[in-house]
């Protein structure tokens, strides 16, 4: 039976060992490494599927956790799936719901057959095992679902988090027992272990072990210092498999996106870019732009004048102030735009410098003008 998910490499970066590569699925071909914008709820925030589309989205990211929750994931099967559901066409890739239920921390209990919580919108009392989350995922139609995963709190110490990692290593075997629909759904195993690079290589041996279309890399970017963050992908990301995509969960700066590509990852996940868009903060770049703050109100120029988006080939600092000022839903609109606009298009130059071999320098370069003399300041 052939994969419902497969990698293609096409270029190692000479400079920097940063690869280029093509991630297939049943619903088209992302070109890696990529950002995925995050529709959380079967929507990315304020923006349309023909937007997404026009900003060269290869994937967008949808949430198993808040479908199970509503509309239900019946429902979502009964319309067809999740691509019928939301009008989308291209590629979606479905979290676990560990991430959202482990988040939930004095509302949930953890055992080893799953995790008892209380719903964060009415408190009724529910359950998620690993076969309920495939089963969910299974009927979202995702090209790409996760496993369940318990992700560790930063810090964590040791034992616990060499337990978590055992006990992610029984699920994800439980996952794939399972998973319904392997043609039509690759299932991605999620490398746990807190940040000991004795249990990260632990968790892969165990997960790779298992042979899953694709691996995440999980329990990072949860509170600790990015140097810490680039020192776990430095000893992970060369253990893991050469032949299938490695996906970074739930980052999205643009210096971690920069430094991830460096460190080999394809792929990558985050609700930054559309959180700060709604407080009215934008990426430019020449670094970061509150445009509600006062000095922006008589400021008609675009957010940023390198970047060729709807938002600033049409509007101006003043008028996008204006809207956020007045609680108007189009400067968000506008906002969001511009951010996922400048992300995507921050990969599309990554897969260039990859391509020239020169990733190393183009990181400098981004670096300096972005405001980010050194790896790891943060955005």
């Amino acid at each position: 039976m052939a994969a419902a998910v497969t990698y293609e490499h096409i270029k190692t970066c000479k400079q920097s060992g940063a690869r280029l590569g093509r991630v297939y699925t049943p619903h088209g071909v992302i070109e890696t490494p990529a950002f995925m914008p995050v529709g959380t709820q079967a929507t990315v925030k304020t923006m349309s599927p023909e937007e997404l589309k026009q900003m060269d989205a290869h994937i967008i990211l949808s949430n198993t956790y808040h479908l199970f929750l509503r509309p239900g994931h019946d429902i979502v099967r009964r319309a067809g799936g999740l691509h019928k559901f939301m009008n989308w066409d291209r590629p979606i890739l479905t979290d676990s719901g560990g991430f959202q239920v482990f988040s939930l921390s004095e509302m949930r209990k953890i055992t080893e057959e799953g995790v008892a919580f209380h719903s964060h919108l009415n408190g009724d009392k529910l359950f998620i095992s690993p076969e309920k989350s495939i089963e969910i995922q299974n009927a979202l139609g995702a090209d790409i679902i996760m496993a369940f995963d318990e992700c560790p709190p930063f810090p964590a110490e040791h034992s616990y988090a060499k337990q978590s990692l055992e006990r992610t290593s029984r699920w994800a075997e439980r996952c794939l027992q399972s998973h319904a629909r392997p043609a039509e759904q690759g299932l991605f195993g999620i490398i746990q272990g807190g940040m000991y690079e004795d249990l990260r290589k632990q968790s892969i041996a165990e997960l790779t072990s298992l042979d899953f279309p694709g691996y995440a890399i999980g329990g990072l970017s949860v509170g600790e210092p990015k140097p810490l963050m680039y020192e776990v992908l430095d000893y992970t990301v060369p253990l893991m498999p050469a032949n299938k995509p490695r996906y970074l969960m739930g980052v999205g700066s643009p210096d971690a996106l920069v430094e991830g590509s460096i460190r080999g990852v394809d792929m990558f996940d985050c609700v930054l870019p559309t959180r700060i868009a709604r407080n009215g903060t934008v990426m430019t770049s020449t670094g970061r732009l509150v445009v509600r703050n006062a000095k922006y109100a008589e400021d008609f120029g675009p957010l940023d004048p390198e970047c060729s988006c709807y938002t600033c080939q049409n509007y101006s600092r003043a008028y996008i102030r204006h809207l956020i000022k007045a609680d108007e839903t189009f400067g968000i609109r506008l906002t969001t735009y511009h951010n996922l606009h400048f992300l995507l298009e921050l990969m599309r130059l990554v897969r260039q410098a990859i391509q020239e071999d020169r990733l190393l320098d183009f990181r400098d370069e981004f670096f300096e003008k972005y405001g980010l003399s050194e790896a790891g300041k943060g955005f």
